[in-house]
């Protein structure tokens, strides 16, 4: 380990006992999904804190992806120490083999999807609100973070100020700088929007395709007004490796380490999940890193987990190419190092493609024995139909002594109807 700092491992195994040590001063709730700038959604991010979740009714971020999946994956980590806000209740099927298999019964805190941002900025029960993001509709005062500072941290524009290396880039204010006027380099760069949700809004440019392509979404999104900023950035040749490595700074500006996956993404940089070797994955050779990251989180007034993507050149370089102030999405996974190690379980992976015919509750006893051995550990399951077939999306892991085991154990769980449809 790297001698000069002395960080340790999360000892636990959920987010409300990460959290636990800095809300003893208000009373505080986690609202778990994202905001969302849909025709859908009750409360739009559309008058401040911009996200780019689609620039079309067509491809926005959906409704179930939003409401329902991600924020159940987080719930079903959550504890019992932070209410989580749901808006859209998950299946007795699901909460039951949380309760069952995670050991904990994770505090949920039911609101009507229509009013609850109104509900809890005139609650009395509820001080601080822990958010993945800034919502336009919550008041500034109830943000456990400053909604200004967390914007401002989650922007893609922030990260040359984190002290760390990273590609060099430019930002570009639209309202100010045409589009065409933008000198930009040679290809292969990237363009990112300031706030884009899940691999939206970064597009990676190899050619005068590309550019249009880029161009197109961009003048969308102005037209829609939810874009102010764009960066240009260099691209990172001779990548071997990719990724994401998690702490949690607290309020004293104390670190405690989460853990490193290996990030599972598409050649258009769409993410499909995370790989983790819990034992032999060396993070000292990041602490310089989330040493400076953590130290200027702390100095802004966050708290909270951070998650920032690396990319490692083949000469051993490391860049940030994107930092997260937010419970991210392998987090999760992460979390799982204590028990799966206590049952010699050092391999994992975690993906949020998986489908499998059938509805959860026969899935559950389909696959009995490799869920009893935490061979998969399912953190959110959604059931849906197409033409008259019931089958259910998945968000799970899949875990193993070895890598090579785990790889056999997803081919057995691929005998048996399980997907993965990346």
């Amino acid at each position: 380990m790297n001698s000069k700092y002395d960080f340790h491992y999360f000892q636990g195994s959920t987010l409300s006992d990460l959290f636990a040590q800095d809300i003893t001063d208000a009373s505080y709730g986690f609202i778990l999904n994202y905001p969302a700038t849909a025709s859908w959604a009750a409360y739009p991010n559309r008058k401040k804190y911009f996200i780019q979740d689609g620039s079309s009714e067509a491809t926005k971020t959906s409704f179930d992806k939003i409401c329902q999946k991600e924020p159940w994956k987080n719930l079903a980590v959550l504890g019992d120490r932070i209410p989580g806000i749901v808006i859209i209740p998950p299946s007795n099927s699901l909460i039951g083999y949380w309760q069952e298999h995670f050991g904990s019964h994770s505090n949920r805190s039911m609101m009507d999807c229509s009013t609850y941002l109104d509900d809890l900025s005139r609650s009395e029960h509820f001080d601080k609100l822990i958010t993945l993001f800034p919502f336009d509709c919550l008041k500034p005062e109830k943000h456990a973070v400053p909604p200004d500072t967390h914007y401002r941290l989650l922007s893609k524009f922030t990260l040359d100020q984190l002290g760390v290396q990273c590609p060099k880039y430019k930002s570009y204010n639209l309202h100010q700088t045409n589009l065409e006027d933008i000198k930009l380099p040679e290809f292969p760069y990237l363009i990112k929007t300031s706030h884009g949700l899940s691999g939206e809004g970064t597009y990676i440019i190899k050619n005068p395709s590309d550019l249009n392509y880029c161009f197109e979404e961009i003048r969308k999104y102005l037209d829609i007004k939810l874009l102010n900023t764009i960066i240009v950035s260099e691209f990172v040749k001779n990548e071997v490796q990719n990724y994401c490595v998690q702490f949690y700074v607290n309020k004293l500006g104390e670190i405690t380490l989460i853990g490193t996956t290996s990030q599972l993404v598409t050649p258009e940089g769409n993410y499909l999940g995370g790989l983790i070797d819990y034992r032999n994955t060396d993070m000292s050779k990041f602490f310089e890193m989330i040493a400076a990251i953590g130290q200027y989180a702390h100095k802004q007034g966050y708290f909270g987990v951070i998650g920032f993507d690396v990319l490692e050149d083949r000469d051993g370089q490391f860049y940030a190419i994107d930092a997260n102030f937010r419970v991210n999405g392998s987090t999760p996974l992460c979390l799982q190092r204590n028990t799966l190690l206590a049952l010699g379980k050092e391999v994992a992976k975690y993906s949020t493609d998986y489908r499998m015919e059938g509805t959860l509750d026969s899935i559950l006893v389909t696959l009995k024995l490799e869920l009893d051995r935490k061979d998969l550990i399912i953190l959110s399951a959604l059931e849906k139909a197409k033409y008259g077939k019931i089958y259910t999306e998945i968000y799970a892991i899949v875990t193993g002594e070895t890598i090579q085991q785990m790889q056999h154990i997803e081919n057995k769980l691929q005998d048996k109807g399980l997907q993965w449809l990346p």
